[in-house]
Formats: structure tokens, sequence, C-alpha cells
């Protein structure tokens, strides 16, 4: 459950942590990609992708790449609304999600901290109930913010006949649930642990961040039997360098500062679909995501004022 923070791992490097994190998510992203595709106008570059590779696939990062803010945000709204949590947590919530939003950094202390918080929010709940009521938070929050230039970068894959994948530190239920809606092979997702059909409160491994997403696509690939030098992934943050990394066509999409000088350093290609200057100075969601964004912060800002 890419932005409650609490799926920023503790490390840089990868660890056996973050290669059982991937292994699992790429487990799970197996078990459920039998969906078929969606149809939609597609927008291909003239030599790229190429038609009919099946070693080929897509890797897509999921917050501020395919869909403007953070799932997780989006997905926090639709619990509160169905009294999953009380005020105080949704305030909680809200100032981490003001702090990485604005401040453009992710504290380790506030991120393990709201990692918790969210594991215990879920935990006894089954699988099934929060997979079914993330089919509704799509609909009621998520839909509307979907970049429809990284959904044609999509589509231009799956109309060349190759798989695409999300790959994100969203829980990989809710992953599943926007990769099924937008016709995409499936998602790559942060595995929280359930024993017959409940969370237990823990995760496999580490959340799918940064190394931990680059070890899920290289198990995937392996599983899938892929070519990675063949193979695309599209991110806005400089933290999915590694994944980046491990493909032969990398893309910038909506690139973080820090992103955006090492794309440029190493010749990557750069989209960015956001308007206005200061969405893309500080990268936050243009549009809708904004004022998403903007309500939760200034109601966290007046409660933290108000306990000083």
């Amino acid at each position: 459950m890419a932005a409650l923070g609490w799926l920023t791992p503790r490390r840089r490097s990868a660890t056996a942590r973050s290669v059982l994190a991937g292994e699992a998510s790429a487990e799970a992203a197996r078990k459920s990609s039998q969906e078929g595709d969606v149809s939609a106008p597609a927008a291909p570059e003239p030599e790229f992708p190429v038609h009919g590779d099946e070693k080929a696939a897509a890797f897509f990062d999921l917050d501020n790449t395919v869909m403007q803010g953070a799932a997780l945000f989006h997905f926090g709204r639709g619990l509160y609304k169905r009294k999953f949590f009380e005020t105080r947590d949704l305030a909680k919530f809200a100032w981490q999600q003001a702090w990485f939003r604005l401040a453009g950094v992710e504290d380790p202390e506030h991120m393990q901290d709201a990692r918790d918080s969210a594991l215990s929010i879920v935990k006894g709940h089954r699988v099934s109930e929060l997979t079914s009521i993330g089919e509704e938070i799509y609909d009621e929050y998520m839909a509307e913010r979907i970049w429809p230039g990284t959904r044609a970068l999509a589509q231009a894959h799956l109309d060349a006949g190759q798989k695409v994948w999300l790959v994100t530190a969203a829980p990989v239920e809710i992953a599943q649930v926007i990769a099924r809606r937008l016709g995409l092979t499936g998602a790559l997702g942060t595995v929280a642990e359930s024993v017959d059909g409940v969370y237990t409160g823990r995760l496999v491994g580490e959340p799918l961040h940064g190394p931990a997403k680059a070890e899920a696509v290289r198990a995937l690939a392996a599983a899938e039997g892929l070519d990675l030098t063949r193979c695309a992934a599209y991110s806005d943050s400089h933290n999915d360098i590694p994944m980046l990394s491990l493909v032969g066509h990398p893309y910038a999409i909506n690139p973080d500062a820090k992103l955006r000088r090492h794309a440029r350093a190493m010749d990557w290609r750069l989209r960015d679909y956001r308007t206005g200057r200061k969405a893309a100075k500080v990268g936050i969601p243009a549009a809708a995501g904004v004022g998403a964004v903007a309500g939760g912060t200034a109601a966290a800002i007046a409660l933290h004022r108000r306990r000083r």
C-alpha cells in the first residue's frame, strides 16, 4: 500500500530482503496475468517498440509515471471513507504525504512509521476484501488521474505484441487492479504476508522500492524468458535508476531533478506530461492530482499547528 511512504527501503543496495521482495512480487504478478488486452489509441514511435519481439516487454513505475499522485494516498482516502481508520490516522497519513510531495525527500523515520501504521490497518482483513475495495477506489479516485501520454506509451507496447507490467511499491493487490483496468499484462508490487487469505500485518521481504524493484524485474524476466537488453522501463524517480539501468530502453517520465540529470548524462529518453513550471520543478502532480494533495496538506498542517 509509489507514497504513504512506508514503502521506502532502509538500504540503497540490493540485499537478501530486496531479492526476496522482488521474487515474491514476480511470482504474484505471474499468477495474476491471465487477463486479456484492451484496445485504445496507440502512439508508437517510428522505430520502437519493435513489433513481434517476444523477448521484449515494458515495465512502468506507477506513481507520477502512469498516474498523477500516489496510488497509496488515494487508496488511503478510500479506506478512510469506509471507516478503516480514524481521523487522527488520516491526518497523520496526509502529513506524511505532504512531506513526501513538498519536501521532495523520503525521511526514513517517517516512512518506517507510516509503513507500520499501514500494515496495522490491513492486519486481520481478508485479501479478497481489500481487492474488492480496490476496484471501487480505482473508480472513485484513480481513473481520472491516468496520464494519457504514458498510457499511450504502454498501449504502443501492447500493440506491438509485448507484455506490459506495472512495477510499484504499492500493494500488489492494488497494483493488479490498476493494471487490469488499464488492460496491461499484470503488476509487480509489494507483497504483504497473508495466511488463509487474511493479512498478518507483515511483509514478505521488504517494500518493492529502489533495488527491490530491479530484483523483481530481473526475476520476472528470467521466468518469462525475456532479454532485458530488448526491454523498456519507465519511471519518474531517481529511486528507480536501478530498474531503469537493467533494460536496453530506459525512459525518464515526468522526472524528478536527480533523474533528469542522470537521464541526460546517460542519454536516456525523456518525456514530461505535466503542465506548469511548478509541477516540473518540484514534481507535484498537476491538474486534478494537485487538488487532492493540497487538500490533504492543508488539513494536516492545520492539525499540526493546533497540536504545537
